[in-house]
């Protein structure tokens, strides 16, 4: 199965390389989007978290029109609230949550948003459904950043996600050893053999888990995350580099 993010599909050819844009002012905001191009990337996340005055609607209008001005259109945008509790910048209340991303998920800028599965369940099924109302996919993501669970706890949260109506499923998680790691990507891969799977993201963080961040085509992971300029998350490498090592893994000139 393969999803479409505005025109990047996601689960065919090699991973696609996303590059978050966290600036905190617009101004901030401007110079990262300046600075990125379809050489460095396959599509953007804009960290809404990450904005002074994140839950201020007006903030993030302004944030999402300037986007929508100034990245080159043929960049898709996935928009992202990531909670101080899966390592985000921001706290909200869930219901504010809700109401931010199925309003942001209207305009014509943002091509897919991410929810949080651990937010309430009457949340994520609003804003699945407010999302998919407006024709966009829908990433569920799940952060771990206490550790990495089982095996079998991955692919049962990417099932969860599955199940909770994600056209992505999404989990990262915090490797304490290299065995850990390993965990990860055979859970993504037993994960990816099953016939119904949905295009995965998955990723151990940290510089323990750079390998994870490469080797997503072999273990079955479809997108991942590099940076120009500041990362949003820990182990993020710069997205040339990246695609130059995913372009080498998938074969040069490959989609």
């Amino acid at each position: 199965m393969t999803v479409r993010i505005g025109a990047v599909e996601l689960g065919a050819g090699r991973p696609k390389v996303c590059v978050p844009l966290t600036g905190a002012t617009l101004r901030e905001l401007h110079a990262e989007v300046a600075a990125i191009t379809p050489a460095a990337a396959d599509l953007v996340e804009l960290r809404i978290d990450r904005l002074d005055g994140a839950t201020d609607p007006r903030a993030v209008r302004d944030a999402i029109d300037l986007v929508g001005v100034a990245l080159d259109p043929s960049l898709p945008v996935l928009l992202t609230f990531r909670t101080a509790t899966e390592g985000g910048g921001a706290t909200v209340d869930p219901r504010a949550y809700r109401d931010l991303l199925i309003r942001s998920a209207g305009s014509g800028v943002v091509d897919a948003v991410d929810v949080e599965m651990a937010q309430p369940r009457d949340v994520v099924d609003a804003v699945v459904e407010g999302v998919h109302g407006e024709g966009k996919p829908v990433v569920l993501s799940f952060h771990d950043l206490g550790g990495t669970p089982t095996q079998r706890a991955i692919v049962d949260r990417l099932l969860h996600q599955h199940a909770l109506g994600a056209d992505v499923v999404k989990v990262a998680t915090t490797p304490r050893t290299a065995a850990d790691v390993l965990t990860l990507l055979a859970a993504t891969a037993e994960y990816g053999a099953r016939p119904d799977a949905r295009p995965a993201v998955t990723m151990a963080m940290g510089a323990l888990g750079v390998v994870s961040r490469i080797a997503g085509e072999t273990f079955g992971s479809c997108l991942t995350f590099g940076t120009v300029g500041a990362a949003s998350a820990p182990g993020q490498v710069d997205a040339r580099r990246l695609r130059d090592a995913l372009d080498l893994v998938h074969g040069a000139g490959a989609p």
